[in-house]
């Protein structure tokens, strides 16, 4: 894959940005100051003046995304087993939900290029509730199967693409910084989430794992719709529109 044109300006090597700009008919971006190597104020760049309102609404996304993606894929087979599923379509909706889960990075793809990864993400953790809290509701096998494909087609994309969107709005100086802690944040949930789920079982509570689940996807939903609101609020220069109309945190900070 061709590099990224912003990070070909922020280290100087226009002509190469130029080349790729008349190759795929894309703009080349502002020029950036190259990211300095202090960890620490790399970091303090992710809370600098408003920014710290859009970091702490992506750790909270990707601790509740991890949370759900890894609470269902430990205890998907226990939770139908409490169902009334046999043990063989238990482990089989596993194997399904997983399926689902790699057509939808596919489908996700295709559509955050088009819309936005921060509209996208939005849009997939509402419906990952509706499906997710669904699945507590018992159906014949048949419809049950298509209902755990559907989940996973937005299971899992639903967490990608708050990546993406990460890498979409932060500039090229933060950009991996930004999704290294948003990734990192995210691990806490991807441990809270099984063990949540181990804490239900424990108690006799499993029926609510479904809920409980679908509730994590509303957390992510709603974290994201706040953010939204947030970034179409950022006066410039911090906010600026791409072409697709989603909103990107663009400016050098100033210390």
């Amino acid at each position: 894959m061709p590099e990224s044109m912003a990070f070909l300006v922020t280290k100087g090597r226009t002509a190469a940005a130029e080349r790729l700009s008349q190759r795929y008919g894309l703009p080349i971006p502002a020029a950036h100051e190259a990211a300095g190597s202090d960890r620490k104020a790399a970091l303090a760049r992710l809370f600098n003046r408003d920014r710290w309102r859009v970091t702490t609404l992506f750790w909270l996304t990707s601790f509740a995304g991890l949370l759900l993606v890894y609470g269902v894929s430990t205890w998907l087979p226990a939770l139908m087993r409490s169902e009334g599923y046999n043990l063989g379509s238990a482990l089989a909706f596993l194997l399904v939900i997983n399926g689902g889960g790699i057509a939808g990075m596919f489908i996700a793809g295709r559509i955050a290029d088009r819309f936005g990864p921060v509209r996208v993400a939005i849009i997939w953790f509402a419906l990952t509730a509706a499906a997710v809290y669904s699945l507590g509701a018992h159906l014949p096998l048949i419809a049950t199967y298509v209902l755990v494909f559907a989940a996973g087609v937005f299971l899992f994309s639903a967490q990608t693409m708050v990546y993406a969107a990460v890498a979409h709005v932060y500039p090229t100086a933060s950009r991996a910084t930004a999704i290294g802690w948003t990734t990192g944040i995210g691990r806490f949930g991807a441990v809270f989430g099984p063990w949540m789920g181990g804490q239900l079982f424990a108690a006799g509570n499993q029926g609510w794992g479904f809920g409980f689940f679908a509730l994590a996807a509303l957390v992510a939903t709603a974290t994201l719709l706040v953010l939204k609101i947030v970034l179409s609020r950022t006066a410039p220069p911090e906010q600026v529109k791409d072409d697709d109309g989603a909103s990107r945190l663009d400016a050098v900070d100033a210390g």
